[in-house]
């Protein structure tokens, strides 16, 4: 038989205790008092939980509406088309998991770097998202008529990053990414770039093994052993694609997601600089 560590003695008695305390020095009526102010306290106790959290569900929507009023109308309505898109891609089997649901949470938490405020504003719209009846072709032609060629490309970019959070990414959901590529007019070699990308970055970080050469060429969308010209051409077309201000009307987190998506266009160029 194991070891198995004592537990600390619970008090069950204790209460039977301290009636039997109070009956000896002060009867009955002394019982009566103490069972009410028990009740008064537990009552009291319950009262003040129920308006504690009525006042913190009310600080926090006020919170969020404030907070929802200063963006602009672009950025309210690229989060409200991309947590839709993302709701309309993991529930592609039919249904949504609670799985699928906390990585959408900590997409939103760990790469966009989102507060309290604005997870409790992404929560909503995910709740809001899977109950919606909304197609997904109704939330793409929405999307495509109010955002130009560079939000699209951001938002197939985000799309990616959240379906390669999966340690294996089902085909379909791959296929319903390249859906939307095509829905946006997003050119197949620009969606060829993003996938190959990140399939790349999950293989590299899985097996520990990383060539520098194939993630680079990966992250400018070209086979192994391009040109310099091509290397060139490749590096001018994505550094205009991925240029931060054209999306900074988006919001900051949205040019922030340009910002590195720029940064890994230069470190790819800069690695060729030295190499070809």
């Amino acid at each position: 038989m194991q070891y198995q560590r004592q537990q600390q003695p619970g008090c069950g008695g204790c209460l039977l205790i301290a009636l039997l305390i109070v009956f000896i020095t002060g009867g009955a009526p002394a019982i009566i008092n103490f069972l009410g102010t028990l009740i008064y306290a537990g009552f009291f106790g319950i009262l003040l939980l129920v308006a504690l959290f009525w006042g913190f569900s009310f600080w926090l929507r006020k919170k969020v509406a404030t907070y929802e009023q200063s963006q602009t109308e672009s950025h309210n309505r690229f989060v409200w088309l991309l947590v839709h898109i993302l709701i309309h891609t993991a529930k592609i089997d039919g249904q949504i998991t609670k799985d699928e649901v906390q990585t959408i949470h900590r997409f939103f938490q760990t790469n966009l770097r989102y507060s309290q405020t604005q997870m409790a504003w992404v929560k909503e719209l995910v709740k809001e998202a899977a109950n919606s009846t909304q197609s997904l072709d109704t939330l793409l032609q929405e999307f495509k008529s109010t955002f130009a060629y560079e939000p699209r490309l951001i938002l197939l970019e985000l799309v990616y990053q959240v379906l390669y959070t999966k340690t294996d990414v089902p085909e379909d959901e791959l296929e319903i990414a390249r859906y939307i590529a095509r829905y946006l007019d997003i050119p197949e070699y620009n969606q060829r770039t993003v996938e190959a990308k990140y399939r790349y970055r999950q293989q590299y970080s899985s097996d520990g093994s990383i060539d520098q050469a194939a993630k680079h060429y990966a992250t400018l969308g070209l086979a192994k052993g391009a040109t310099a010209d091509e290397i060139k051409k490749a590096y001018r077309k994505l550094s205009m694609q991925y240029h931060p201000d054209k999306v900074r009307h988006l919001g900051d987190e949205f040019r922030a997601v340009a910002e590195d998506k720029m940064k890994e266009v230069n470190a790819a160029n800069d690695y060729f600089k030295k190499h070809l």
